[in-house]
């Protein structure tokens, strides 16, 4: 019996993986005939099935951008980028549809730590880092193991530094990993999704209006209270604003 549960289970799992590359493939042959709505609903349907990618969103980004929908485009191709940091088409065509944002927000100058995080540890995932942590894991554990069972003093001494190496560099690619969990785990970005509309200076329709935003502008998340944000946005300014007027980058 449980065989055969767990064959159903595999010819299941099969079917569905089968049932979207179908999908995609129909996405790609609306995409190519111009047909983005069409192709949108096909990448949605994978989407709801739950086997979702970094190349899926990217796919629903350029449809949007074809479509000349900015929030919904830059919001996939950040989704996009939140699977894979490395995905070079994504932040190509972020960077493109960015610049149909109206809103011009300069950001606040970034020290020399943070520019590291940027140009460093943000260019893989936590899983990504996790990954290379285990390799140099296991490559410091073998490296140790031939040091110890070397004879040769030459070979000693050429294990002995690599497998150091090795471990130090296990260290700093788990620190890495536990940096960017916290950091996806404690950090919520939203995207405005509404043409226009008014940040308060507290969570009340009466309340004054500090500054406004436009659709497609990214910003942070740092409280709720009943069905308003507080936000911040890249040049330090916080505000309130209604929670259906943006859209909260989540991929799971």
């Amino acid at each position: 019996m449980k065989k055969i549960l767990i064959l159903l289970l595999f010819i299941s799992q099969q079917l569905f993986s089968q049932g979207t590359d179908e999908l995609f493939e129909k996405g790609n042959e609306h995409y190519k005939l111009a047909e983005y709505s069409e192709a949108i609903s096909s990448y949605q349907e994978i989407e709801a099935l739950g086997f979702i990618s970094s190349e899926l969103y990217y796919n629903l980004g350029n449809c949007y951008y074809k479509l000349n929908k900015v929030a919904p485009a830059i919001y996939n191709y950040e989704k996009a980028l939140l699977i894979n940091p490395l995905n070079e088409d994504a932040q190509s065509n972020l960077v493109f549809a960015k610049r149909l944002t109206i809103d011009a927000i300069e950001e606040l100058p970034k020290t020399i730590f943070q520019k590291l995080d940027t140009s460093l540890v943000k260019k893989l995932s936590y899983n990504e880092w996790a990954t290379v942590a285990v390799v140099f894991s296991v490559l410091g554990t073998v490296l140790f193991l031939l040091f110890y069972f070397s004879y040769t003093p030459s070979k000693k001494r050429f294990f002995f530094v690599t497998s150091i190496i090795s471990f130090l560099v296990l260290l700093i690619t788990s620190f890495f990993t536990v940096k960017e969990y916290s950091y996806v785990n404690t950090t919520v970005e939203a995207i405005i999704f509404n043409k226009e509309t008014d940040i308060k200076d507290a969570p009340t329709f009466n309340s004054e209006k500090v500054f406004t935003l436009h659709e497609g502008t990214k910003v942070r998340v740092l409280d709720t209270v009943d069905n308003w944000k507080k936000i911040r946005i890249a040049d330090g300014k916080v505000g309130w604003i209604i929670a259906d007027e943006i859209k909260i980058l989540r991929i799971f």
